[in-house]
């Protein structure tokens, strides 16, 4: 930011379009974080991909973009695609049951449907983000700094949250290990996400948010020697399909 001459609180005009990118981004990911932790991975993992529909559908709305049919079409296929490829689970009240015949377990806790409502609020919260920042990128000319602010809002409330809520405990060095590399990788996503959505419409780089179930099946069945199912081999390719539809048929990038 300081070389590209600029303050590191974003430009005047761009700070309330940051400001609200960070509540948003936070709330999305503090309810995902509670999702994960009440939900099967699977459910919590449908839940999740919801939000590039509400991206889509909220661009429409709050940054006037125009939502293409195919773009609609693609986000609908690649959703079909995740789906297959990790199937939610059964949720009862007071239980979760796996839909999945190769899973024995079940997770227990009581009425499972407010943790399902606090994953979509996180796909909705998570949606607004994502038109957020690019209307904050745009208006800022800067993509880091929607990354900046939304760090500046996340460290103190994460801090707060684990001084109150859990346990304190010093790390090992392999844990510090582990979260200095994901931190270094979380930020990385981020700051592409950001230029992405600042260069390319919502709608067409929501849908490319579906590759990430694909290559978490690859990396599984490539790494973890799991025995691919045909369901989520058919999965894979539907979303492949649909992310290469997406870029190869949709109009030329929006260069800045």
């Amino acid at each position: 930011m300081r070389k590209t001459g600029q303050s590191m609180f974003g430009l005047r005009h761009a700070r309330s379009f940051l400001v609200l990118r960070s509540i948003m981004g936070n709330l999305s990911l503090f309810s995902f974080a509670y999702s994960i932790q009440r939900l099967p991975l699977s459910n919590a993992i449908t839940l999740n991909f919801i939000t590039p529909l509400i991206a889509s559908t909220a661009a429409k709305i709050i940054l006037k973009e125009k939502f293409e049919l195919e773009d609609l079409g693609g986000q609908i296929c690649s959703f079909i695609g995740l789906v297959l490829i990790s199937p939610p689970a059964r949720i009862m009240q007071g239980s979760v049951e796996a839909w999945d015949s190769n899973s024995t377990s079940s997770i227990r806790g009581n009425h499972p449907i407010y943790a399902v409502l606090v994953g979509v609020l996180s796909s909705i919260s998570g949606g607004i983000s994502y038109c957020l920042v690019r209307a904050g990128a745009k208006a800022s000319d800067q993509a880091v700094i929607t990354v900046f602010y939304f760090s500046l809002l996340a460290s103190p409330i994460a801090l707060m949250c684990a001084f109150v809520s859990e346990s304190v405990m010093l790390p090992n060095f392999y844990s510090v290990l582990v979260m200095l590399t994901l931190g270094l990788l979380a930020f990385s996503a981020e700051v592409l996400v950001a230029r992405g959505l600042q260069l390319e419409k919502t709608s067409r780089i929501a849908n490319v948010f579906f590759i990430e179930p694909l290559l978490l099946r690859v990396w599984s069945i490539g790494f973890s020697m799991v025995t691919p199912a045909i369901g989520g081999l058919l999965g894979c390719l539907i979303i492949l399909v649909s992310v290469c539809s997406t870029l190869y048929l949709g109009p030329e990038k929006e260069m800045i």
